[in-house]
């Protein structure tokens, strides 16, 4: 039985030989990482919603919101669609403007959110059914506006 000794690598030069591996220089890149970051899943997420007026025989379509039918439309569709466990569900009325609503809600609540709010058959008053539309949803509110939007928000 003869062996056979097969070169797989090329044979090192002088210099090679005396530096060690590890202390050989890393060859050089021309990307670098300047930082990594991972963004976690927020806590909140925001909606928001918009008002209508189904089935109106009067020539105006558009009533505008305040806070607090905002509030008593969301906990009643939340207690009909979830009962006590929907009405149990923290959420925060940033700004109510003319038709418009925009809410903040826990991130883990939204799908039953979205579900209380879509099935809802809406709250009459004075002969007319008011709706709230889920026009848009997301986790972070940025996103969700547009860069006018964002700046009328926080400035009332």
């Amino acid at each position: 039985m003869t062996t056979s000794k097969m070169e797989i690598d090329p044979p090192l030069t002088p210099a090679e030989e005396t530096v060690p591996h590890q202390l050989q220089p890393k060859p050089k890149t021309k990307t670098r990482d300047l930082a990594t970051l991972t963004i976690k899943s927020p806590a909140f997420t925001y909606a928001h919603l918009s008002s209508s007026i189904p089935f109106s025989t009067t020539s105006q379509q558009e009533t505008n919101l305040d806070a607090l039918q905002v509030k008593s439309y969301l906990t009643a569709a939340l207690r009909q669609f979830l009962g006590d466990t929907g009405v149990a569900i923290p959420i925060d009325i940033l700004l109510v403007k003319g038709t418009s609503a925009w809410v903040r809600l826990p991130q883990p609540d939204l799908g039953a959110f979205a579900g209380a709010i879509t099935a809802f058959p809406g709250l009459g008053g004075g002969g007319e059914t008011l709706l709230l539309h889920l026009e848009a949803c997301g986790d972070y509110l940025g996103s969700l506006i547009g860069r006018a939007e964002e700046a009328d928000m926080w400035r009332s």
